[in-house]
């Protein structure tokens, strides 16, 4: 039975408020072929609805499908599987199924059909692409609205993250760049003054 419970759209964006690294999963709508790939820029824009800002490059598969279906998903890997999340950031979709490739397991988003990961994911969501901006089509910043959303438990629950010491595995990735990822750290919480 899997850990990851839904979490309610008015704490989707708490999700990223963190900065973590993120797999950006989408669907080509022509061939049906799944794709996936790793990001550093992304951050919620909105609270209610709940709305996501991503960074993918015009050049990339992914944008050109993304594009096209009108929809993207994100799921927030972990310490886990840091060497899947580099791997799959690293080669392009255009050329080879990543999910075959890589042995990726992927559930059917309830809302879009877009591919989930749990496994070695904290969290994921499915959005639907915004119309176009200035700033998409000038830029490689792409826009959507969070219609489902899922974190597992252990992690994060009652909309907030719960990191735990006891389990470093579990812990967000946050990419510095050439491959070296940290994780979250401890939780700290402030005191009224």
């Amino acid at each position: 039975m899997s850990p990851f419970q839904p979490v309610a759209l008015n704490h989707a964006s708490r999700l990223l408020n963190h900065g973590p690294t993120v797999l950006i999963t989408s669907v080509d709508a022509a061939s049906g072929r799944r794709n996936v790939m790793a990001a550093a820029w992304s951050t919620p824009v909105e609270f209610v609805p709940a709305r996501i800002a991503i960074v993918v490059d015009k050049s990339a598969w992914s944008r050109d499908i993304i594009e096209q279906s009108q929809a993207f998903g994100i799921c927030i890997p972990t310490a886990a599987i840091a060497d899947l999340t580099w791997a799959v950031g690293s080669v392009s979709g255009r050329d080879e199924d990543k999910f075959a490739r890589y042995g990726i397991e992927a559930l059917s988003g309830p809302e879009l059909g877009l591919p989930v990961i749990e496994q070695g994911c904290a969290a994921w969501l499915e959005c639907r692409l915004l119309p176009a901006t200035e700033a998409q089509q000038q830029y490689d910043t792409l826009f959507g609205e969070v219609v489902a959303a899922a974190a597992d438990a252990r992690v994060f629950s009652e909309g907030r993250w719960r990191f735990s010491p006891d389990r470093p595995e579990s812990h967000t990735l946050h990419h510095l760049g050439a491959g070296t990822f940290v994780t979250s750290g401890p939780l700290v919480q402030a005191k009224p003054l």
